[in-house]
């Protein structure tokens, strides 16, 4: 506490007022924990028995721990102990598990996040606890004399279900384990139970049985059940029944541990041994498939030469997968493990890797090493002088795929094996020559040497000058030489055969404002002229009105140009803008300063362009086009000319830069008719009464006259209305064509408001007959209202060129409409549909009418009925089939407990009766009666 002394007095500091808004550090002694006051009215610094306390009081006290809040009239901080204690009613809240913790005189210890107290009340979002002694340690609660409950989050009083334990134990978020438990109902005991073990953690960790008949399996019973050992292990077991396999038990495992044993982080382990499936054609297939899924990491610490801190880390993972795999599979029945140990030291990192494959051996070729044994030794870079060095060396074993271009590897098969040495390292010297002027050399290196006798060499040396001035202007010269030689007996590593020694020129520069110029040149002795890299030349400009760029590439081996780019608009809108420049006042010379003239005030505009509302781009380019070879164009076949297609575009902007209209052309000059599309689009906004009579005009309009097609759209809106079209339409279609293309028409209300609605009339449409092929209306309604929501969509078919048909082909209504705690919703779908004879199909699925209301006398309901009508029905050429759902009442009755309810419900048109309870997380099945009669899901063998 700066600025605080200590005395016999025992000094004072007061804050007299609400609250302290300044976080104020408490100790930094508190490890990695941060405590801040809040609010509090008055504190003192007090000297006891060499302890130094820190008192905090006042009406209300609130201090901060990290992310946890603690609340309470007096707070005695022991700056020695580093311990809060919270004296008078007071409540710990804890961020990380959600949890609340209230009770008289907690203590709270900031070193190791423990806390104790007695007549402790625990609650969060699921359940409450009380405990005469109540512990808090990192990862669990332990009480004694404890009472919990599921139900105190439901305000009712009693409590409908409780526990009452002995001693229990809360892992958050996970599981409560309590012994010598009293379950009470109503708060009455009725049931003695030596041990309770409550899962709370997410749907994965909740017990899961399920039960089922099929065919040819016969029962077929799975239950996952969580357990726990200790306070760092979770796991699941995990147990399977198939009556008609042989054997008909399976068993697995699915865990985590945490910290279990010294230098071993975390383990994780799945493993499922399962009854082998029927095959294909029915026969029964003894044994078991394995799947095994085992991971574990960790760290060892290094001896203190190494460092401190420094530690040797570690992972292993064995893996297996046979569950699904076909007898045939080559992958069946083999384990591979996978082991890496890296360790850090101050001069070097050192790595050993270990890939295992134990089982059947491949019978395919394998890209990637299937087994190996690596050593990686990294040395630090390092520097001397101006010379910076890092190495690199890996030696092992391994197992791969063999190389096809080496005969000594193919001939040991698809696959080799064998040892490899490799060494990498890359030297970089550089240093200034004289001003503005800097070199670099550099060297790379990669050898790989095979135990068959094979190397490797990957080379490249790399010296470079580079010369600077006027801050904006470079010109490089640089040499690159490399080498790539050698043949690898494995295909994951082959080196391509490379040879090259170029030698560039770069330039660039600014050469006057606002433009850019670099050019680029290079060759390689050891390339014919033809196959060098072409010279690039780069020129921009950017000069209001002007913003230009250009492109060339020219190879000069071949004498001809490779490759050209231009893009030019000219267009400036602040043209017609005055800006005026303020006058500036002389400075007068100063011992390290010239003196500075007096400067008069001046008018400057950005641009001279006498059309601000205008702008004018251009853009195209030429790309050389593959040689034909000796291929002969047919007659009438465009051949490329390299000319890529020309685009001119024009862009008129009004005063509020909303109102645009463009207009571009495309020019392809490899065809005869040059010009090949034309476009248009623009967006107008009125910009009077913008806000309650907006008006917007958009749309685009594209012609393809190589193609002779038409593509386009155009929407209007006006105060939330929106009128829209568009068309997609060949002007010279096939003689087999049936239609040109669609055209559709809609008119509604803009999307993403609480009303809507649309109505569309359109569809395919042909020029040459002048109609609608098969011409559709849609209507769609959607209304949303506080409590209330209508949604209808129908298609109503037209008689048209090639449709002979005037009727309804699809129709969907759904209305919800709730009040308090009556509720009415009504849902009906029907579609038609026709054969290539004309024979109508129509299909009708709806619940008519679905009711539901809340009965209770709180402010929340305890019971929930509903009732609803079901029925599909089809019908063919008018005829209604005999494979119908029945139609009749569903009823539904949900008693809602909060902590617990029961749900019925009955189908009275196809017999079906079904009882379930709910606890939080899901419902389980009682009683399942039906036509094929009753079941009792709990119990296996039930019919």
């Amino acid at each position: 506490m700066k600025g605080l002394t200590r005395s016999p007095r025992r000094p004072r500091i007061r804050w007299v007022g609400v609250a302290l808004s300044a976080a104020l550090a408490l100790c930094s002694l508190a490890e990695s924990r941060t405590v801040k006051i809040v609010q509090a009215q008055t504190l003192e610094l007090r000297n006891i028995e060499n302890q130094e306390l820190v008192v905090i009081t006042g009406p209300q006290v609130e201090l901060t721990i990290d992310d946890d809040v603690v609340r309470a009239k007096r707070v005695e901080f022991n700056r020695t102990r580093r311990t809060l204690t919270l004296i008078g009613d007071a409540t710990y809240r804890t961020a990380k598990d959600g949890q609340t913790l209230g009770g008289d005189n907690l203590v709270v210890n900031l070193g190791d996040e423990s806390l104790s107290g007695e007549d402790v009340l625990i609650s969060d979002t699921e359940l409450e606890i009380r405990g005469e002694e109540v512990e808090r340690v990192p990862g669990q609660i332990r009480a004694r004399g404890g009472y919990f409950t599921l139900c105190a989050k439901c305000g009712r009083t009693p409590n409908d279900y409780a526990f009452r334990a002995s001693r229990l134990t809360l892992y958050p978020g996970d599981r409560l384990v309590a012994y010598q438990v009293q379950v009470l109902v109503a708060d009455h005991p009725v049931l003695y139970l030596p041990v309770i073990v409550l899962p709370l953690g997410p749907e994965d960790r909740q017990p899961r049985l399920a039960f089922g008949n099929y065919d040819p399996d016969g029962l077929v019973v799975e239950a996952d059940l969580p357990f726990s050992i200790g306070d760092r292990t979770l796991g699941t077991t995990l147990l399977r029944y198939y009556e008609n396999r042989s054997p008909s038990y399976g068993v697995g495992v699915d865990l985590r541990s945490y910290d279990v044993v010294p230098y071993v982080d975390r383990v994780d382990l799945y493993t499922l041994l399962l009854p082998r499936p029927f095959a294909a054609d029915g026969s029964l297939r003894p044994g078991q498939d394995l799947d095994l899924n085992f991971r574990v990491r960790g760290r060892v610490p290094l001896p203190a030469e190494a460092g401190a801190g420094r530690t040797l880390d570690y992972s292993l993972a064995l893996t297996r997968r046979d569950i699904g795999r076909l007898d045939s599979d080559p992958e069946r029945g083999v384990t591979r493990s996978d082991f890496r140990v890296r360790a850090q030291y101050p001069l070097f990192a050192a790595e050993f890797i270990y890939l295992g494959r134990y089982g059947a051996d491949p019978l395919s070729a394998v890209t990637f090493p299937y087994e190996l044994v690596e050593g990686v030794l990294d040395p630090v870079p390092f520097s001397v002088g101006r010379l910076n060095a890092d190495f690199k060396v890996k030696a092992g074993n391994y197992s791969a795929a063999s190389n096809p271009l080496s005969p000594s590897a193919s001939a040991q098969g698809l696959n080799i094996t064998t040892s490899r040495l490799e060494e990498a390292h890359q030297l970089r010297y550089s240093r200034p020559l004289w001003k503005g002027a800097d070199a670099q050399l550099t060297n790379s290196f990669v050898g790989r040497y095979y135990g068959t006798g094979a190397r490797t060499v990957q080379l490249e040396l790399l010296g470079q000058v580079t010369q600077r001035w006027a801050g904006t202007n470079s010109f490089t010269v640089s040499q690159r030489y490399t080498r790539n030689e050698g043949t690898s007996p494995f295909a994951f590593d082959v080196v391509p055969s490379t040879l090259s020694a170029p030698l560039s020129l770069q330039l660039s520069t600014v050469p006057v404002r606002d433009v850019n110029f670099g050019i680029s040149l290079g060759r390689d002795p050891f390339l014919a002229p033809e196959q060098q890299s072409p010279a690039t030349l780069q020129l921009s400009v950017n000069r209001l009105p002007v913003s230009a760029s250009f492109s060339l590439g020219y190879n000069f081996g071949r004498q001809e140009l490779q490759n050209l780019n231009y893009s030019v608009s000219v267009g400036d809108p602040n043209s017609g803008k005055v800006t005026v420049v303020p006058a500036v006042a002389a400075v007068p010379a100063t011992p390290t300063t010239p003196a500075q003239p007096a400067q008069p005030a001046f008018r400057t505009r950005s641009s001279a362009w006498p059309f601000p509302r205008l702008s004018l781009s251009a853009s195209g380019g030429y790309s050389r086009p593959y040689s034909l070879g000796s291929v002969t164009p047919l007659p009438g076949e465009v051949v490329a000319s390299g000319v890529l297609p020309l685009t001119l575009r024009a862009t008129v902007t009004g005063d509020d830069r909303l109102n645009t209209f463009s207009v571009a052309s495309v020019y392809n000059f490899d065809y005869p008719e040059p010009l090949s599309s034309l476009s248009a689009e623009y967006n107008l906004t009125r910009t009077a009464d913008q806000v309650l009579n907006p008006v917007n005009l958009s749309g685009r309009e594209t012609f393809d006259l190589r193609a002779q097609r038409l593509d386009g759209n155009t929407t209007l809106t006006w105060r939330g209305y929106s009128f829209g079209t568009s068309h997609s339409l060949s002007l010279a279609q096939a003689p087999t064509a049936t239609s040109s293309g669609t055209i559709n028409f809609s008119v509604g209300r803009q999307q993403g408001r609480a009303n809507t609605w649309l109505i569309t009339y359109g569809g395919p449409y042909d020029l040459v007959r002048g109609g609608f092929t098969r011409p559709e209306l849609t209507g769609s309604l959607n209304l949303t209202q506080p409590g209330q929501r209508l949604s209808a969509v129908a298609r109503y078919s037209l008689r048209g060129l090639d449709w002979e048909y005037s009727e309804l082909s699809a129709l969907r209504l759904d209305a919800d409409w709730q009040k308090g705690r009556f509720s009415v919703a009504g849902r009906a779908s029907y579609a038609r549909t026709r054969a290539s004879d004309g024979t109508p199909y129509d299909l009708l699925i709806f619940d008519p009418l679905r009711v539901g209301v809340g009965l209770g006398r709180g402010e929340r309901p305890e019971v929930y009925v509903t009732a609803a009508l079901r029925q599909t029905l089809r019908y063919v050429n008018g005829v209604r089939q005999e494979n119908d759902q029945p139609f009749g009442p569903v009823v539904g009755v949900v008693w809602d407990r909060c902590c617990w309810a029961v749900r019925g419900e009955a189908d009275f048109a196809q017999q079906r009766y079904s009882l379930s309870i709910g606890l939080p997380g899901q419902f389980y099945p009682l009683v399942e009666r039906g036509p094929d009669g009753t079941r009792v899901p709990l119990l296996p063998f039930s019919r």
